[in-house]
């Protein structure tokens, strides 16, 4: 600050702080949530706008706030598509979306003359600015009272941005899906993505990020009873079977333990 100072002519003699060290970057999180972790979140969730937010967060292991923000015009078909401006790497970002998300999305009430799926408007009188969902820590306050309530104990620290993180794992880790079609699901550019090789290789692997979420969202056996209990609250078992195929579906919602 006292360089940029200098530099615009202020009058200054000499920046006082010169010599001084950065403070220490805070260290990046690392968090993974395990299944029983997963669980109780999704179980602890309304059925709002926060409650279907972190729904999908979970299911398709995108960002806070380009959930928060997502716009009807955005999604067609099967696929969401996040201009750049709303994404951290200013990238278009092609999301192909998994039935169970799908059902999740329909199940939002649409509101008139506004183009977003979650939040209400403005946050305060006078102020409007468009924007998506907001209160994300009253509403993750609420969240862990649940689930603190529910089991009798709280979960150790988390953020939103682990479900990210562990959605990522699961699926590279446990689903086997190779570390450039995690890449092409987070929207990342590192890796095969990165440098000269980003520049070249313009894939957007479509398929391969639709079958990854697919299999997450309901491939595997710790995510059944979850999906089974999401479309329920959605619509019937029976109407998703017949639209979507699901026929490994149940009949019946199983018993649930957290």
């Amino acid at each position: 600050m006292f360089n940029w100072a200098i530099r615009e002519g202020l009058d200054l003699p000499a920046n006082p702080v010169l010599g001084t060290n950065r403070p220490p970057a805070p260290a990046s999180r690392d968090g993974v949530l395990s299944d029983a972790e997963l669980r109780a979140i999704w179980l602890a969730c309304h059925d709002d706008d926060y409650g279907r937010i972190v729904r999908l967060l979970i299911l398709t292991a995108q960002r806070r706030d380009e959930v928060g923000g997502m716009r009807w015009p955005e999604v067609a078909e099967a696929t969401w598509t996040i201009p750049g401006g709303r994404v951290k790497n200013h990238r278009e970002h092609i999301l192909p979306l998994a039935p169970a998300v799908l059902a999740l999305i329909q199940a939002q009430p649409r509101r008139i003359d506004r183009e977003f799926l979650f939040g209400d408007g403005p946050r305060r009188k006078g102020d409007d600015k468009k924007r998506g969902f907001s209160g994300w820590s009253k509403s993750k306050a609420a969240l862990d009272a649940r689930i603190l309530e529910a089991q009798g104990e709280a979960l150790p620290a988390w953020t939103v941005h682990d479900i990210r993180r562990s959605a990522a794992t699961a699926m590279a880790d446990r689903l086997g899906v190779l570390p450039h079609i995690v890449e092409a699901v987070l929207n990342h550019v590192s890796g095969h993505r990165a440098g000269v090789a980003g520049i070249y290789n313009r894939a957007r692997y479509a398929e391969e990020m639709r079958d990854a979420l697919e299999r997450w969202s309901a491939g595997a056996n710790t995510w059944r009873p979850l999906l089974a209990m999401q479309v329920a609250s959605c619509r019937p078992l029976t109407n998703l079977r017949r639209r979507w195929g699901w026929k490994d579906l149940p009949t019946a919602l199983p018993e649930v333990s957290v």
